[in-house]
């Protein structure tokens, strides 16, 4: 196995274009039998339909020793620092979490390749590299690692690097297999309802890894203003359908409160 394993995990009103598909192939695919019952090959084919395509995220996700978190993030720090400031790799930085509420002294950190291509050239390049070294410097802190590979659903791109402050939700789904496609269409009317009181930072959804598993993170000043939007949202035309929906096609539902770190992008 290879030193890197990418994973996988707003009060400011904004507005985002999205993504439409023919009527055609909503009526045909959304919600059918075929679609429902899909597999594992199906889900490769869907992607198409509903991936924006340009990018990967890789999902890190980091379980440190509750006694060395200060040490594993100096040394994470150095590591992922150094991936943003090499322009020779073909990755970007997108951003770097502890969570605060959830599992307790886990960090994600999530880095966005040039697509598979992307990913296949960096992996290449880290090995034997002073990154590689840079990365076996956390390893004494871990507990557990484990890896996904996303890609953003085309309704809503990564946000681009910020500080806003306050904190991030991060809202992961592990789906009935064969939902992807469904849960694509009633999520695309959810953003447009909750986006009209905060704006997601992203929306991914998994292909490599733990497969049939979406992820959406939000971005809010703190928990009391969080828990006043999602109260207000309920008065919103179609997320209550988008809630209903989402407890039928979802097996499991988790909602992390994350803190960035210091030298995260976003913030």
């Amino acid at each position: 196995m290879s030193f890197l394993t990418p994973v996988v995990n707003l009060t400011r009103k904004a507005t985002f274009g999205f993504a439409q598909r023919h009527v055609s192939v909503k009526s045909i695919l959304h919600g059918s039998p075929e679609a429902k019952q899909a597999g594992d090959v199906d889900i490769q084919h869907h992607s198409k339909l509903i991936a924006r395509g340009k990018y990967v995220h890789g999902f890190e996700v980091h379980r440190v020793k509750p006694e060395t978190t200060e040490k594993y993030i100096e040394a994470a720090e150095e590591y992922y620092t150094g991936l943003r400031e090499d322009t020779d790799l073909h990755v970007k930085l997108t951003g770097n979490w502890q969570v605060v509420v959830g599992e307790q002294d886990t960090f994600y950190h999530i880095l966005e390749y040039e697509n598979y291509n992307g990913y296949d050239r960096t992996t290449a390049m880290l090995r034997g590299s002073k990154h590689e070294k840079a990365y076996k410097k956390m390893l004494p802190y871990l507990i557990s690692r484990s890896s996904q590979l996303n890609q953003e659903f085309a309704f809503f791109p990564t946000a681009p690097p910020h500080a806003q402050g306050g904190i991030f939700e991060l809202r992961s789904y592990q789906l009935r297999p064969g939902a992807l496609l469904e849960w694509e269409h009633v999520w695309r009317g959810g953003i447009e309802a909750r986006r009209k009181l905060v704006a997601p930072i992203g929306a991914w959804f998994s292909q490599v890894g733990r497969l049939h598993q979406v992820h959406h993170m939000w971005q809010y000043p703190d928990l009391e203003t969080r828990k006043e939007m999602r109260e207000q949202a309920w008065k919103v035309d179609g997320w209550a359908q988008t809630v209903s929906k989402t407890a039928q096609l979802a097996k499991t539902m988790d909602a992390f409160i994350l803190s960035p770190l210091p030298f995260s992008p976003l913030k």
